[in-house]
């Protein structure tokens, strides 16, 4: 586990933000330098912390109208190597493996009904998928995955 100090957690919620700022800008809204934060951003990247930086996009208006939740059951033990082949796919969010009578959760993205019909026959047409399970969603009250607590 990595060690956060007082700065880091002021700095990585300021970048959950608007990671986009100046590092000026930064400095200034946590209240320390310029150099001070170029360190604290440095150290944060070398230690995998900051993996990258990202926009959040608004899928719908960009005519991604359909949200699916797909359970997946995997058959002989060969849930890493379709997980893997599952995130290949370019309109999948998020693969999880999961406790429980299903193995995987896929959540995903498409622009219509057909593209949605093709993922679904993708993912039967796979060695190793035995069965999926998938859930429309019908309104999304939350989808942020950029965590805000005290990262302590």
């Amino acid at each position: 586990m990595f060690a956060l100090d007082e700065i880091d957690r002021k700095l990585l919620k300021e970048l959950l933000i608007n990671s986009k700022r100046s590092y000026r800008e930064l400095a200034k809204s946590i209240g320390v330098s310029a150099a001070t934060v170029i360190n604290h951003v440095q150290r944060l990247e070398s230690g995998g912390v900051i993996q990258n930086y990202s926009v959040r996009l608004d899928h719908e208006r960009l005519g991604y109208d359909l949200t699916v939740v797909t359970e997946i059951i995997v058959s002989k033990g060969k849930l890493l190597e379709t997980d893997a082949e599952i995130a290949k796919i370019p309109n999948v969010c998020a693969v999880y493996d999961i406790t429980g009578e299903t193995d995987a959760m896929v959540v995903a993205k498409f622009k219509s009904r057909s593209d949605l019909s093709d993922f679904t026959k993708k993912l039967l047409s796979m060695p190793f998928v035995e069965r999926t399970n998938t859930h429309v969603v019908l309104t999304t009250v939350k989808e942020d995955f950029r965590m805000r607590d005290d990262m302590s």
